[in-house]
């Protein structure tokens, strides 16, 4: 009997362990036919405004219940720091991304197709060339220091190789598209040469790669985002793209015109200061920093604490002008505070990170706010050299000195009055009024009354102001 019980408890183990990678195999439970497929529209630039843009998206897409995300790209490329973070949110998204190269997907651009489940191109569309580089403050390609360069392109090809192995292309494939050094070949057939970097056309992606059965890297040419859904068997489910606020373009513009928004904010504030008065200059300057805090804000960069510290560094400099004589302590630690705020609005802050940004985070931040303070100082010399000679500007500010020197004067000279004779025509107590020299005129004694009728003289001037006394007996 014992051994008919263990048979049994045998038996019954066997089935469970056969359950198992039968229940792991099951196919996935069939996405709703109302599941929406959600589009994400990625043009232009990529920088720290459009993350927050395609977080919010896929965040919207998960509350709906997407049945799919798809990106569709179009884009010269952007900053790395961007591009890392959009494909972590790819990648932590619970909603499958997939992603169609309208036109352009270079540099960036190519970084965040390769972490999507399957990349669709259109018919002449280009995908690739995802070599970091330098830009100047003009922005024109500088060359970086070799030893820069290398640590550069090796932390790029560590993430595209990440990003394509998470969604299933071909890591070298993908490395290729950094490391120029590198040679891919297919059999013996050289598909990218050493020395080149790659790039590749929709008609070169969607060929055989190197596994069998699977593309180079397209999954397939469409010429739409429709035909796009048709070939991932979506095309039933209805489509809604994502509505990009007036806001958040705004933002994307104003993120990317930080520098200048800066540039302007100081000179304005700075002229304020050299012309008072005027008001125009401050208020314009107030406005460009206003712009220039709220576009970070509505990109999901910049909080109220930065916003709590620029005003502070203002107070503290408007205190060290007004109040403290000479320039200290607290004129200095508001000028780092405003600086601290600046760069501050521009740092990308990832949820659940460090309170403190690591520092690449904030390297792209402190070049932007050192190209504002740059700018400002050539702006402000050459300001300094051409703006006397404006008429428009010596129109709204005083140009001319009116000092005595000049022979402008607040009233006329009376001294010539003094020892001068007349008659008190009123009670002096002690202003009146007297006529002197055959003219009524305005007078004041020293502080003693004197009544109407009594013989005075002039004893002191000021200005228009005439003392009289009481006038010697002969």
């Amino acid at each position: 009997m014992n051994r008919v019980l263990s048979i049994n408890w045998l038996l019954l183990l066997l089935a469970l362990l056969a359950g198992i990678p039968a229940a792991a195999q099951s196919p996935p439970a069939p996405v709703a036919a109302q599941s929406p497929v959600y589009v994400i529209p990625i043009r232009g630039q990529i920088e720290g405004a459009l993350l927050y843009v395609i977080r919010r998206g896929l965040a919207e897409a998960e509350r709906q219940d997407a049945a799919a995300v798809l990106l569709v790209l179009d884009t010269p490329g952007g900053t790395l720091n961007a591009a890392s973070d959009i494909v972590r949110s790819i990648q932590a998204a619970k909603t499958p991304v997939h992603s169609f190269v309208e036109k352009d997907a270079f540099s960036a651009g190519a970084i965040i197709a390769l972490a999507t489940r399957s990349i669709y191109m259109a018919p002449g569309a280009v995908i690739g060339d995802a070599l970091p580089i330098m830009v100047s403050p003009i922005g024109g390609v500088q060359e970086m220091p070799e030893g820069l360069e290398e640590k550069s392109v090796s932390a790029v090809s560590a993430l595209v190789r990440a990003a394509a192995q998470a969604a299933g292309h071909d890591p070298e494939l993908a490395e290729k598209m950094v490391r120029r050094e590198k040679e891919y070949t297919i059999g013996e057939e050289v598909i990218s040469p050493a020395g080149q970097l790659l790039t590749l056309t929709a008609e070169e992606a969607a060929r055989p790669g190197r596994e069998e059965g699977k593309a180079l890297l397209s999954a397939g040419t469409q010429p739409d985002i429709e035909a796009v859904l048709e070939a991932l068997g979506l095309a039933e489910h209805p489509i809604v793209e994502m509505d990009i606020t007036v806001a958040e373009r705004v933002a994307r513009l104003i993120a990317a015109a930080a520098p200048i928004l800066m540039i302007l904010g100081f000179l304005g504030i700075y002229l304020e200061i050299k012309t008072p008065g005027i008001g125009l200059p401050g208020i314009f300057g107030a406005i460009c920093l206003a712009l220039f805090f709220w576009g970070h804000h509505i990109a999901g960069l910049a909080g109220q604490e930065d916003l709590l510290i620029f005003a502070a560094g203002v107070l503290l400099i408007l205190v060290e002008i007004f109040i403290i004589p000479g320039f200290g302590i607290t004129g200095l630690l508001g000028i780092s505070l405003v600086l601290i705020s600046l760069v501050g609005s521009m740092t990308r802050i990832i949820p659940g990170g460090p309170v403190l940004p690591e520092w690449p985070d904030v390297q792209l931040s402190l070049f932007k706010t050192g190209v504002a303070i740059v700018g400002t100082g050539g702006a402000i010399l050459v300001l300094g050299r051409f703006l006397p000679r404006n008429r428009f500007v010596n129109r709204l500010a005083l140009a001319t000195s009116t000092a005595a020197t000049e022979g402008y004067t607040a009233a006329d000279n009376s001294s010539a009055l003094v020892g001068l004779t007349g008659t008190a025509l009123t009670p002096l107590r002690p202003a009146g009024a007297a006529r002197i020299d055959g003219q009524r005129r305005d007078v004041v004694t020293a502080g003693e009354f004197i009544e109407a009728g009594t013989p005075i003289q002039i004893v002191e001037t000021h200005g228009s102001r005439l003392v009289v006394a009481r006038a010697p007996v002969p």
